[in-house]
């Protein structure tokens, strides 16, 4: 870079750009800046003043080193380089000072607030602060605030740092958390006491630096240092977010995000915050039978011997579920095939060519939108379907980036440019002359909502050639997290769900709970909740959930990632492989392979970039051919963003908030007075 300048931090001589600021500069040299306010992800507020520095030969102050740039640095008389302090008496001064200030009104809550143990303010009073206080007046007290179900609030602990409210407004896109008042009278509140509404709420717990804003459903339950912490992947929207799930024994006590530039950045959703109350409740613990059209509890023996029995000679048809692993997809893939039978992932009827990865994933990565001129979205609702891509999309959008929408008009938190809501609307795009945006970059995100009808394959060969002609990337966006890996194996079958079903006298069902089974059919269920899949099925084979076991997920960009076990299945509730390598021992069709290193050895060899991990595969862009578009308009796939899948359906937190969400849809909007 050419606006490199040099700077000596402690005597550590580092280049940083001109642009960065000092805090940035001094992690470059590997020295730790204490901060409460500034976050490298939001904008600066320069409100706390613990970052201060001093700077040689400026001012004889301290300097807020968050906002102040490295090019704003003067050489010293002979053109050295400039000198900045980070231990000196003035800096061990001002911090002291500043400490002593925050805590001033802080309340002695240490031993009954949650963030005890990973709280900001006790780590950098022991490391930065004095053992004494000057003051001895009475501390000022505030009142709580009620943000929702998600957020609970002790406001007397709040330092006004403001990242909630930079968060809110910035990120998530809401206008609901300000400052109000001046001096001791100021404080962070609501406006007009509203409860947030946003699904990206959850991620302001673990901004706040003190216990003044912690997660309702976790209060007092477990400590940091009792949990066992595990880092895995999401599956409750296809982006793949990477998450920490913190166990106490057998029980998930809360999942947190993990910082992934790539995916999530370190956000995650509501819903994968909070759904681990959902892995407690409505569980199979137990194999059941179907007798005299009743289920009874039966032996793992028995449930697997009536299983293959119901097999043996039969049409067989396997679907997919949205949170089934790689290796379960291959697995059952491998079984039933061998059987003669068909395999079908795409249970909602999306239209994807199951062979051509262009197609079913596209050739943009989720990074992409970050550096894009232009983006189109063609029937998606991404604040419903993947908030975190959502918020990246608004970012984009806060950087300039102009955003287009073919499909229904919805509040996305960000302005865009409604082009209409059906086929037509891509038909006038293509007609037109785009060449004026082939130096632009450009990012296209195609939806379920536009594939999920019967000329889904017209809809996405109309966005490949519109792609081609702005010079713009395809993104596919999927709804589902097992999809994309359950594709790259071949779980597909031509005419999908419905050319895999039509015949078929038994359906081994793994988790596939949005699927209306006809009577008739002979069903075998393999999943964790009692949901409605359960309900149809004849023999219920239980399994582990996605924090339960080991397993490979595909992105939406087609990044594969692992998912680690953080707990174990409840009662008597199996490892999904190891469900199928039994029943396939006891069809006298064993699958050939022992163990989960076995199984994903084979699983490698058969689709070889299953084996880089956290890589964004290059797709050879390989267009489809042009069909005749139909004339209907684009729909949102998702109705209740709370309740897609079973362990959702499972919480109770879930269909609260859900049941918040319809009343605040219903509710007539009345201007504030």
């Amino acid at each position: 870079m050419s606006d490199l300048k040099k700077i000596i931090i402690d005597g550590i001589e580092v280049e940083a750009p001109g642009s960065m600021t000092l805090i940035q500069a001094c992690e470059l040299a590997g020295i730790e800046v204490p901060r409460f306010c500034y976050h490298e992800r939001l904008s600066i507020a320069g409100n706390c003043r613990m970052c201060l520095v001093e700077v040689v030969g400026g001012p004889p102050k301290p300097a807020a080193s968050c906002a102040m740039q490295v090019k704003d640095l003067r050489p010293g008389p002979e053109g050295q380089p400039p000198v900045v302090k980070t231990n000196s008496p003035m800096v061990k001064k001002a911090r002291e000072g500043v400490m002593e200030f925050l805590l001033i009104n802080h309340p002695l809550d240490c031993p009954i607030c949650d963030q005890g143990g990973e709280c900001d303010l006790q780590d950098q009073a022991m490391a930065y602060g004095v053992d004494f206080s000057r003051y001895r007046e009475p501390k000022r007290a505030a009142e709580d605030l009620n943000l929702g179900p998600l957020v609970e609030t002790h406001m007397t602990r709040c330092i006004s740092c403001t990242r909630c409210v930079r968060f809110t407004t910035e990120v998530a896109g809401i206008t609901q958390m300000g400052q109000t008042g001046r001096g001791e009278d100021s404080e962070i509140t609501s406006y007009l006491n509203q409860t947030l509404d946003s699904n990206m709420q959850g991620n302001i717990i673990d901004l706040c630096p003190v216990g003044a804003l912690v997660s309702k459903p976790y209060a007092f339950t477990a400590r940091p240092w009792e949990l066992t912490k595990t880092e895995t992947i999401d599956v409750m929207d296809a982006l793949g977010s990477n998450i920490r799930v913190d166990t106490k024994g057998r029980q998930v006590m809360r999942i947190m995000p993990r910082n992934h530039d790539g995916v999530n950045e370190e956000w995650i959703s509501d819903k994968s915050r909070f759904v681990w109350d959902g892995l407690r409740r409505q569980r199979l613990d137990s194999p059941y039978i179907r007798e005299n059209g009743k289920l009874r509890k039966a032996t793992w023996g028995e449930a697997l011997t009536a299983a293959a029995a119901g097999m043996k000679g039969k049409k067989v048809a396997g679907l997919i579920g949205d949170l089934v692993n790689v290796e379960t997809a291959f697995s059952l893939k491998t079984l039933v095939e061998g059987l003669g039978g068909n395999v079908e992932c795409r249970v909602d009827n999306t239209r994807v060519p199951a062979d051509n990865r262009s197609a079913y994933v596209g050739n943009a990565a989720i990074e992409d939108i970050d550096t894009a001129d232009m983006i189109l979205l063609i029937g998606t609702n991404p604040r419903t379907e993947a908030p975190v891509l959502n918020s990246r999309i608004r970012k984009a959008w806060l950087k300039g980036a102009t955003v287009g929408l073919v499909g229904e008009a919805v509040d996305l938190t960000y302005d865009y440019k409604h082009l209409g809501a059906d086929r037509s609307v891509l038909q006038q795009l293509l007609a037109m002359d785009h060449s004026d945006k082939q130096s632009k970059a450009g990012v296209m995100i195609i939806g379920q909502g536009a594939l999920n009808e019967a000329d889904g394959l017209a809809v996405l060969a109309a966005a490949q050639a519109l792609a081609e002609k702005g010079g713009s990337k395809l993104l596919v966006l999927h709804t589902a997290a097992s999809r994309v890996g359950a594709l790259d194996v071949g779980a597909v079958t031509v005419g999908g769900r419905d050319g895999a079903m039509n015949g078929a006298e038994v359906v081994y069902n793994i988790g596939a709970d949005e699927v209306e089974i006809g009577e008739g059919a002979f069903v075998i269920y393999q999943g964790s909740h009692g949901d409605r899949g359960a309900h149809r099925a004849d023999v219920i084979l239980p399994a582990a959930a996605y924090t339960e076991e080991n397993g490979l997920f595909v992105n939406t960009e087609g990044r594969p990632q692992l998912a680690m076990r953080a707990a174990f299945a409840p009662g008597e509730a199996k490892e999904n492989w190891a469900i199928l390598r039994a029943l396939s021992a006891e069809l006298g069709a064993t699958l050939p392979w022992d163990s989960l290193a076995q199984l994903r050895q084979a699983m490698v060899t058969a689709v070889p970039h299953l084996a880089r991990i956290d890589e964004v595969i290059e797709n050879d862009w390989n267009p489809l051919p042009t069909d005749t578009l139909g004339n209907a308009t684009f729909r949102p796939v998702i109705k209740d963003f709370y309740l897609t899948n079973p362990i959702a359906r499972a919480s109770e937190l879930m269909a609260e908030l859900s049941a918040q969400a319809k009343a605040r849809a219903s509710q007539t909007k009345v201007a504030a007075e």
